[in-house]
């Protein structure tokens, strides 16, 4: 089916992808504006928060600031969050710093993280940046602890700053009394919202070029209904717009209509 499609209307490669090189990411306001936060924690070493609903964007604008980071100057520690222990996010961090874990204690590995940054950060002098995706799942006791993990030379050394994403609960868990210490670090928070139409359709027509379309598949009244129907989210997008080329493709259509939006989303949630 996936390929019928694609050969129907000549793409080039699979449309409306998440994997898409740095260099082919729609880079909106809001994509900038996250960016602008997270080098401004980075440059202070403090922590800075990204958030949004499910679809919103916020793991690709993580990629994007990430990728985009010069090698020889920053080192990113990228783990996504669990529901589990604050061992296991210091397992994740361990793994990220390329070490070994097997038979380390808490307070060890704790330790050799902390060593880990400082060498990098003193001697090779790299920025090191912890990136926490899917921060909302964490735990309030590991809310509660992350913030000794950010303390170097009794605190007085900013050597890991921290960018920590999730849905929109994960304010309501640093408001909580014993995440308020890792709170008080926070320096620049980002809010990525539903898009407006005219930005969808912006996003459709860019994601659409990537695979190489030079002609305007989607009618208005497609993109209205992807729009919609998305909530202005992009990975709701993307399922519609890939679905409704798909259902377009079995009718042989050349363009995509409400109606072809309507039918991919009896598919999805």
């Amino acid at each position: 089916m996936t390929i019928n499609y694609r050969l129907f209307f000549e793409l080039q490669c699979e449309p409306f992808a998440a994997d898409i090189p740095l260099e082919k990411i729609l880079v909106t306001d809001s994509l900038s504006a996250v960016k602008q936060r997270i080098h401004y924690a980075i440059s202070t070493g403090a922590v800075a928060i990204v958030t949004g609903e499910i679809g919103s964007g916020k793991s690709t604008a993580l990629r994007y600031v990430s990728e985009s980071l010069h090698p020889s100057e920053h080192l990113c520690l990228y783990v996504t969050a669990t529901s589990g222990s604050i061992l296991e996010l210091y397992r994740q961090i361990v793994a990220a710093l390329g070490i070994d874990n097997r038979g380390i204690s808490r307070a060890l590995m704790l330790k050799t993280i902390r060593q880990q940054v400082t060498e990098l950060t003193c001697a090779k002098k790299l920025r090191v940046l912890l990136m926490i995706d899917e921060a909302s799942l964490l735990r309030m006791e590991v809310f509660a602890e992350l913030h000794t993990l950010l303390q170097f030379e009794k605190d007085a050394k900013p050597f890991l700053p921290l960018v920590m994403a999730g849905q929109n609960n994960l304010l309501d868990s640093l408001a909580y009394r014993p995440a308020l210490p890792l709170a008080s670090r926070v320096v620049a928070r980002s809010l990525l919202e539903g898009v407006n139409r005219q930005q969808m359709k912006e996003y459709i027509d860019h994601h659409l070029a990537i695979a190489g379309v030079t002609r305007n598949l989607f009618e208005d009244a497609a993109v209205t209904a992807i729009h919609q129907g998305a909530g202005g989210l992009f990975r709701k997008a993307n399922h519609l717009a890939r679905g409704a080329l798909i259902v377009a493709a079995k009718q042989k259509s050349l363009s995509i209509t409400a109606e072809h939006v309507r039918l991919a989303s009896t598919e999805l949630f």
